[in-house]
């Protein structure tokens, strides 16, 4: 208990000499620099952060007791932004355990908020205010244009301090991203900057240097749960885009879907992937084909279980998408998810030991499935 303060005080210590000197040089006219702002790049921040702030939100969420565990705060904050002038975007996973709702303002004014939107997909919620009409709104950019080493800046409330703003640059997009939660598993791409995103930080929005929105703020990549994050994830906003029009004007997000569930072959027993003459784990195994799915329309075939619940018969075993190999079930739907309805996909499934095409072409996704 003792080390914390001795750290801080350490730091206090080194702040304050480094501030002395500075003084001290600016007063002995070592430092030449006559206004706040010098370079063009912090002027280009500080113009891009003034127009953007009154867009952005915080996300007060009260959330219900059957999802607190034993001790946990009930209360809970997020990020948003305004996209149009009383409606805000926000993540899934900030509001999807929500008792009630309310944003606070850039300016520190609080106002009532409802759900009117969600598209756990992609880990994406519309909120809609009432009270209050939008002091600013954002515009999205083209994600997809984004060049590696390209500026960006993430705002948004990280450990619930309003108005945080912090810069980086955009360095990756992955696929190799599977979260704990189960959402957003039909993001094909994820994209990685150095700007910081934190807990408070998820929905905020992700600018380019034009002041565009290029990403929404969702989480932050760590090698284990013991280490902090230091890899800030970003959804693209050309998936976002597509969302909330999708949400507008059908109610549903509209991207491909089989309509089927699936398994991972690495969580099976490889005595009975050996029986079905697989020799590997890649793949998804079709579980169950509701009726009137994609997958039952295209005549997929899912598994058979005894009545423990028990694999008796594997069904079709998915292995290949398009002519492109895959590896798991999330491959598959994050692939299939880059579709929209009436396109067509061929599939390739290992059935009675050998692989068979199966063309499957996709549905309208309706508010019922």
């Amino acid at each position: 208990m003792t080390s914390r303060p001795a750290v801080w005080g350490r730091g206090i210590g080194l702040v304050l000499l480094l501030s002395a000197a500075l003084g001290a040089a600016y007063l002995g006219g070592r430092v030449t620099a006559q206004r706040p702002l010098v370079t063009s790049d912090e002027i280009n921040t500080v113009e891009v952060t003034r127009v953007a702030l009154p867009a952005t939100v915080r996300v007060d969420v009260r959330i219900r007791d059957d999802a607190l565990q034993q001790g946990e705060d009930p209360n809970d904050t997020g990020s948003g932004f305004f996209y149009k002038k009383n409606l805000i975007v926000t993540n899934y996973h900030v509001v999807q355990n929500q008792e009630s709702l309310s944003v606070t303002l850039s300016d520190g004014k609080t106002v009532p908020a409802k759900v009117v939107g969600i598209d756990p997909g992609i880990d994406i919620a519309v909120l809609r205010v009432t009270g209050v009409s939008a002091p600013k709104v954002l515009g999205f950019g083209d994600s997809s244009r984004l060049i590696p080493g390209q500026k960006t800046i993430a705002i948004g409330a990280p450990l619930k301090y309003q108005n945080f703003i912090s810069t980086g640059i955009y360095s990756a997009a992955t696929l190799d991203l599977q979260r704990p939660d189960n959402l957003g598993g039909e993001v094909g791409e994820y994209m990685l900057t150095t700007s910081m995103i934190q807990g408070g930080n998820s929905g905020g929005p992700i600018l380019d240097s034009r002041g565009a929105v290029v990403g929404v703020a969702d989480a932050n990549a760590s090698p284990s749960q013991l280490v902090p994050g230091i890899i800030g994830v970003f959804i693209p906003a050309n998936i976002v885009k597509q969302s909330l029009s999708d949400l507008e004007t059908v109610g549903v997000s509209q991207r491909g879907t089989l309509g089927v569930t699936f398994q991972d072959l690495a969580n099976l027993d490889p005595a009975l992937l050996r029986l079905s003459g697989l020799s590997s784990s890649n793949g998804a195994l079709v579980s169950d084909v509701p009726a009137g799915s994609a997958g039952a329309r295209s005549g997929l075939r899912g598994s058979l279980k005894n009545n423990e619940g028990q694999l008796v018969t594997l069904g079709d075993v998915i292995v290949a998408i398009d002519g492109a190999r895959v590896t798991s079930s999330y491959d598959v739907i994050r692939r299939v998810a880059t579709k929209r309805p009436g396109q067509a996909i061929n599939l390739t499934v290992w059935r009675n030991k050998k692989e068979v095409p199966v063309k499957v072409t996709l549905l309208k996704r309706t508010l019922a499935n």
